[in-house]
């Protein structure tokens, strides 16, 4: 993962509505969840809700899919994966040096 691509996913991680989002899609699983219970359990408005989806799909962080007429949100495991990775990458080096 490059600089950037972290740097944007954590961006968008780090507003508390977006990481409470991101947390209850992670919680749903692979699954995932429908967008409605999403604005209903976290009583997000609609419109709010709507736009942090876009800004966590832009990172690469979710997937959504329609079954329906039904909006469902997946978070994208190995994107999340990968920024912790990142963050882990060089973990303790300057001990070993």
């Amino acid at each position: 993962m490059q600089l950037e691509q972290a740097a944007k996913a954590l961006k968008e991680l780090g507003h508390p509505t977006r990481l409470a989002i991101y947390k209850r899609l992670v919680q749903s699983g692979s699954k995932g969840i429908a967008v409605g219970d999403v604005q209903q359990q976290l009583n997000v408005p609609g419109s709010t809700l709507s736009h942090h989806l876009s800004s966590l799909a832009s990172a690469g962080l979710i997937q959504q899919r329609r079954e329906g007429r039904t909006l469902f949100c997946t978070a994208e495991f190995e994107q999340l994966n990968a920024v912790i990775e990142f963050l882990q990458d060089q973990c303790c080096a300057d001990e070993l040096a």
